[in-house]
């Protein structure tokens, strides 16, 4: 993931003002603390598997036109927990994941479009070597001045669902779905000097 706003080509465009998105300009950097990587999966069609991934970067920048506003994010697949050891370790392995060959999942934002409370967030993700579009619906929980560092920080709510077979993971058919929904629960934290 890159933090070089200079030369980032992935601007994200957005069909609305930033007057309905309440940030100051400038780089705001995930609190990881207060920030979580979630998804789901039903297994024989009957039960949701919950996890979630532990390594998790992410970075959100606010540029002084509505044009220049992007996010990006990296996990390292080999976080994945689903609160059963043995379970983590084979989905890791060469004959699910494959993290090895697979060591991240990465987003990259091309169109945020919305206002007040509700937004949509348009981008590509890529799992090792393949890249698909994917469309989450966000919610923006707020802007607020957190005490211990007295700077703002926002609150997202993200979610979205990609298809296993898209990116070449279909293994387990008939046990698992195709379909895995992720969500996000995000704070970013915004740019030195501002907040209360």
């Amino acid at each position: 993931m890159s933090d070089d706003n200079s030369t980032d080509t992935t601007a994200t465009s957005v069909t609305s003002s930033l007057a309905g998105l309440p940030l100051s300009p400038g780089d705001w950097e995930l609190d990881p603390l207060h920030s979580a990587a979630n998804f789901t999966i039903r297994h024989l069609g009957i039960t949701k598997v919950r996890g979630r991934f532990t390594d998790l970067k992410a970075a959100l920048y606010v540029g002084e036109t509505a044009a220049d506003v992007r996010v990006s994010a990296e996990i390292a697949l080999a976080s994945i927990d689903t609160g059963n050891p043995d379970r983590d370790a084979h989905t890791r392995s060469a004959e699910l994941l494959d993290v090895a060959k697979r060591p991240t999942m990465t987003f990259r934002s091309t169109r945020v479009s919305g206002a007040d409370e509700n937004w949509t967030m348009e981008g590509d993700l890529t799992i090792g070597e393949v890249s698909r579009p994917i469309t989450f619906a966000v919610e923006l929980g707020g802007v607020a001045v957190f005490p211990l560092d007295r700077r703002n920080h926002a609150g997202f709510e993200a979610t979205g669902e990609i298809r296993r077979g898209d990116y070449g993971l279909d293994f387990g058919t008939g046990l698992l779905s195709d379909v895995v929904k992720i969500h996000l629960d995000m704070q970013f934290v915004g740019p030195e000097g501002q907040g209360g």
